[in-house]
């Protein structure tokens, strides 16, 4: 995993435009919170889409502009950013790619905050090139927290819906 913590410069209009999700999940009641830790289970939906639903993304990742931004809701209220490292496809169909990730927004309706993901995303496409399944893992790089994120370690799982181009999340991230 890549431990390299990414600093973050955002401004108050992006961290606003991205919390406005109304979808807010209760965290489940964690044993770790006596110990000042909750490790949170999550989940929640994700679609593209476009400016002014989410802004530019943030300051210090301007080259995360490989897909359109992800709208998250759910767990997550907020914008999702991506660059893509590397790809290649196999003759029988698969895709891999690697890349990292940012997500500007809220855990459960908290206050606004950044962390970062390095992520692998597989998938299987037919050979006109329609997706037939894809998920990916992404785990949160440590240290890359900041605001509602500071000190989160945690991963996110993604599944394709190729039926209608969405994605559902789970997971979970441990905040001190």
């Amino acid at each position: 995993m890549n431990t390299r913590a990414i600093a973050a410069a955002l401004t108050l209009s992006a961290l606003t435009a991205c919390g406005t999700t109304e979808l807010a999940v209760q965290p489940a009641p964690s044993a770790l919170s006596a110990l000042g830790v909750k490790n949170i289970q999550i989940s929640g939906t994700a679609v593209f889409v476009n400016a002014p639903t989410c802004p530019t993304q943030p300051a210090g990742y301007s080259g995360f502009t490989d897909y359109p931004p992800l709208l998250l809701s759910g767990s997550l209220q907020g914008c999702w950013y991506t660059e893509i490292d590397s790809f290649k496809t196999t003759p029988s169909g698969i895709y891999l790619e690697t890349g990292r990730e940012v997500f500007v927004g809220r855990l459960n309706g908290g206050p606004v905050g950044v962390f970062t993901t390095t992520y692998k995303f597989e998938g299987k496409f037919a050979p006109d090139g329609t997706e037939i399944f894809g998920r990916c893992q992404h785990p949160l790089v440590a240290g890359s927290g900041t605001g509602g994120f500071a000190g989160a370690t945690g991963r996110l799982d993604f599944k394709d819906i190729v039926a209608d181009g969405s994605y559902v999340y789970r997971g979970h991230i441990s905040t001190r």
